[in-house]
């Protein structure tokens, strides 16, 4: 038995990873589901990269949680990162599915094509709020490109405004992660094009962990809507000894 620590994308909370804990939990694990500040109901959307850090680290002192499995999707690769160089003790493996992996120094927008950070901008400019919302066309065209209509639309209307600041917070790291002692996995969805093939999850990113364990399944960048199964058999598989 694991204990997995499963953290969530931009837009999204913890709730949204019920459908995938499930059946990790009918395999005998114990599966936690925080949600990261800033994307929790009531949050101000001006939380920057490293207090969205500490919620992820506070969690696991508030649950006493030890040798665990730290899964982070897309944004939460951020956040994962940041947990894992505070509290390495606490870790045993850390899971990136289709994340970002930074560096000391480095902030989300610097891994993204250019007309995302432009269109996350002027989205948040006018808001007003410091939020950003993800138009519905990019969700369904390339973040969710393997569901049907009716699955786009219902898991869409599960996403939240995002803080923007935690896309242009340059993360402060001790050891970067390619250095980090820590086990590493890296799931891979082969129909992700929420980051264009020509500026790939894998290998691009996933080549920053040093030493790690490559899964790969097919699916898109949602596969936790679109094939809540197929992903946790990933996690699972990315997450055993």
């Amino acid at each position: 038995m694991s204990t997995y620590v499963l953290v969530h994308g931009a837009w999204h909370t913890g709730a949204e990873l019920e459908p995938v804990a499930a059946p990790i939990r009918a395999a005998g694990h114990i599966v936690h589901l925080p949600t990261i500040r800033g994307n929790r109901p009531g949050d101000v959307k001006t939380t920057g990269l490293a207090e969205a850090i500490q919620s992820i680290c506070d969690y696991f002192t508030e649950h006493d949680i030890t040798d665990a499995v730290l899964m982070g999707h897309s944004y939460g690769g951020m956040v994962i990162t940041g947990v894992a160089d505070r509290i390495p003790a606490r870790i045993r493996r850390l899971i990136y599915w289709n994340a970002f992996v930074p560096n000391d120094g480095e902030c989300l927008n610097d891994m993204v094509p250019p007309h995302y950070v432009a269109l996350f901008d002027a989205v948040s400019a006018e808001r007003g709020d410091g939020s950003v919302v993800l138009p519905f066309p990019i969700w369904r065209e390339v973040f969710i490109n393997d569901a049907d209509l009716a699955t786009a639309t219902r898991s869409y209307e599960l996403l939240n405004p995002h803080p923007n600041k935690t896309f242009t917070d340059a993360i402060k790291l001790g050891t970067n992660p390619a250095e980090m002692t820590i086990a590493k996995s890296y799931i891979n969805c082969t129909e992700d094009t929420a980051l264009p093939h020509s500026l790939p999850w894998h290998p691009r990113l996933s080549s920053k962990l040093g030493l790690f364990r490559l899964v790969q399944v097919p699916g898109s960048h949602e596969l936790c809507f679109s094939d809540p199964v197929r992903l946790a058999q990933a996690i699972m598989d990315a997450g055993r000894d």
